[in-house]
């Protein structure tokens, strides 16, 4: 059968009055209405912003900064982060290390990563000043908390969202800093760390000192110290394992959390596909439906950005990504890293 079309035909003044409302509506100061971005974890995000880059410099082996000029920017508190659209359209998520008061630039650094996804290598070659950039943000789930007294860990690229947390510590808090690299030449910002934690500061340069001595660090910690680390994931998981009991940890990821239960292959029903799929132990959910569905959309692949969010209908999901809150884990998953627990799933898709 052809399809049926709904003609709706307006009458000489129904036409004049929406023509008027029309008017009306153009000559208010709101209009035009400003677009707005796609949800992100089933909220509304910031407005995207697009800004220029107006500096790009190396500031150690393998790592570059940014900073990106805009007029009216929102402030940010230590630890946060902006989420930054590639040319290429690849979003990445990056820490800022800037002045949480500057209103006119963003800061951020990044290290290439050689056999990386891609999109370090696209920042260090192919932006450059004047290439303008899609940010949004920013956001924070690595706040800077109050605390009796503070240990940070960071671990090359990891000093970027601590760095703005020692600036803002006030002057009478009890703190050190343990940071750590290969070596000293890779190590960003390392002069202004100095400065800033004078005999509170201990050095790990690998090629000259090995691998870093946690228990001596946290030697004498106090009741309710915060910890803070980013880095690598393995010394993110050693400062876990070795974390005195009364400390808080507080960690920042930029790589997918791995599950300590492994994977398996589990079933997946599309149900407004009428298709069900088998997604293997060794591949993803989200690779397995772009193969059926290939206008599935996604970005980071790292459980960050919320592009792939799919609500779920049924089954049990093993949650792995960095930004759904419990709420919307009760019915939603990322389907670029989380996974099945039970041996199917059902999406609405």
């Amino acid at each position: 059968m052809p399809k049926l079309r709904t003609v709706v035909v307006l009458t000489g003044a129904a036409l004049l009055a929406r023509r008027a409302m029309r008017r009306r509506i153009e000559a208010s100061p709101l209009w035009p209405m400003p677009a707005l971005d796609p949800p992100i974890s089933g909220r509304p995000r910031s407005r995207a912003l697009r800004l220029a880059v107006a500096a790009h410099e190396t500031v150690a082996d393998g790592v570059v900064r940014l900073r990106l000029e805009g007029h009216g920017l929102p402030r940010w508190e230590p630890g946060a982060h902006l989420d930054v659209v590639l040319p290429s359209g690849l979003v990445r998520q990056y820490s800022l290390c800037g002045d949480p008061e500057d209103t006119s630039s963003y800061t951020v650094a990044t290290r290439l990563v050689p056999d990386g996804r891609g999109g370090s290598r696209e920042v260090h070659e192919g932006v450059t000043e004047g290439t303008t950039l899609e940010v949004r943000g920013p956001r924070n789930r690595f706040p800077l908390v109050e605390a009796p007294a503070y240990v940070f860990v960071a671990g090359g690229i990891g000093i970027t969202p601590i760095l703005p947390m020692l600036r803002a510590l006030p002057e009478h808090a009890r703190w050190r800093l343990l940071y750590g690299g290969r070596t000293r030449a890779s190590m960003p910002f390392l002069e202004e760390v100095e400065k800033l934690a004078g005999d509170r500061l201990v050095v790990v340069a690998q090629d000259e000192d090995g691998l870093p001595d946690l228990d001596a660090l946290f030697a004498d910690t106090a009741q309710g110290t915060a910890v803070y680390c980013c880095g690598p994931q393995g010394l993110m998981e050693a400062v876990e394992e070795r974390l005195p009991d009364g400390a808080t940890l507080h960690l920042e990821r930029f790589a997918p959390r791995a599950s300590a239960e492994g994977n398996h292959a589990f079933e997946l029903e599309l149900r407004r596909s009428g298709r069900t799929l088998t997604v293997p132990a060794d591949s993803t959910a989200l690779a397995t439906i772009r193969g059926a569905l290939p206008d599935t959309p996604y970005s980071c692949e790292q459980g960050f950005c919320g592009t792939c969010q799919q609500r779920v209908l049924a089954g049990e999901v093993d949650h792995r990504d960095e930004l759904l809150t419990d709420g919307e884990r009760a019915d939603s998953m990322l389907i670029c890293v989380s996974r099945a627990r039970s041996e199917r799933l059902v999406l609405d898709m």
